[in-house]
């Protein structure tokens, strides 16, 4: 059985937004027992994305590395349940998942931003994935031009050190598997 958003009491827990029937115009998403809805992702957001996981997916079959790319999954953090853009995520628990992933699972949250989740993608999620240990939160930026903020883990697990890739740069990364990108690749 669900409920309506409007019709709860209380604070949310990971069940209550799992059983909410199917919305097809927002993500609903749980932070500390209250709920975050954004409008789903424009066009331009989706091709980005779409490009995005394919040239991952791409990388990680080449390189053999044990990952999946998925799309908008639910993962669960400490504090909730986020739906990062994309996720890379270990193809063994994956292939084993139902309808959530656990962030121990997450090599890379990916979130692209839109306007209306900008400043949640900037300030809120990195430290909600930081908390959870997921190794690497990168976020794309499409406006002015295509950047790519790869974030890696710090030693103490508080943060990101980020390092920003822009159009005519290349990502150049090894870890977690090797991939090359010029984020301008993203945009036509």
């Amino acid at each position: 059985m669900s409920v309506a958003v409007s019709d709860h009491l209380g604070p949310w827990t990971v069940d209550d937004v799992l059983a909410l029937p199917e919305d097809t115009r927002h993500r609903i998403e749980l932070l500390g027992g209250a709920l975050l809805m954004s409008p789903n992702p424009g066009v331009p957001h989706q091709r980005a994305s779409l490009r995005l996981a394919v040239l991952l997916g791409t990388a990680i079959v080449a390189t053999g590395a044990p990952f999946e790319v998925l799309e908008a999954v639910n993962v669960l953090v400490p504090d909730g349940l986020l739906i990062p853009d994309l996720v890379i995520a270990d193809a063994a628990a994956a292939a084993e998942a139902g309808s959530t992933l656990h962030a121990d699972d997450v090599v890379v949250a990916v979130e692209i931003a839109s306007p209306s989740t900008e400043v949640i993608d900037r300030r809120t999620k990195p430290g909600l994935y930081a908390a959870a240990g997921i190794p690497h939160y990168w976020r794309l930026e499409l406006a002015p031009a295509p950047r790519l903020h790869l974030g890696r883990l710090t030693a103490d697990g508080g943060g990101y050190l980020d390092r920003t890739v822009g159009p005519g740069e290349s990502t150049a990364l090894t870890d977690p598997f090797p991939f090359d990108l010029d984020p301008a690749a993203l945009r036509r």
